[in-house]
């Protein structure tokens, strides 16, 4: 299992957190540190959609120039825009099993793990 993120994002360190509690081991990939793996993205993208891994909600997006807004209408503009600004993806994602999860939900991650 593989959690790809910023680690200073709240909601990152509550996932972190319900995993450690649950007793769950994970490898954390650090965005600002480790970069954003294309293929990862990519492959997100494919099982999620662009549109779900694509946080408009955040700090982030809100301060990007109107253009560069304008200008995502598409999964290929989309990643430019995840690589080039990663804290626009929507935190944590998480690989597990061949599956992506966006987002953190305590009610998602007992489904998921209730396995």
């Amino acid at each position: 299992m593989k959690i790809y993120a910023i680690p200073n994002c709240n909601t990152v360190k509550k996932a972190r957190a319900w995993l450690q509690d649950q007793g769950l081991i994970y490898e954390f990939h650090d965005y600002k540190k480790q970069g954003v793996p294309t293929e990862v993205l990519q492959a997100a993208m494919r099982q999620l959609g662009w549109q779900t891994l694509l946080n408009r909600a955040g700090p982030t997006w809100r301060k990007l120039p109107e253009e560069v807004k304008a200008g995502v209408t598409d999964a290929p503009s989309a990643l430019a825009v995840m690589q080039a600004h990663s804290s626009v993806i929507r935190r944590p994602l998480l690989e597990w099993n061949g599956w992506f999860e966006a987002g953190f939900s305590e009610a998602r991650y007992v489904e998921l793990f209730k396995k």
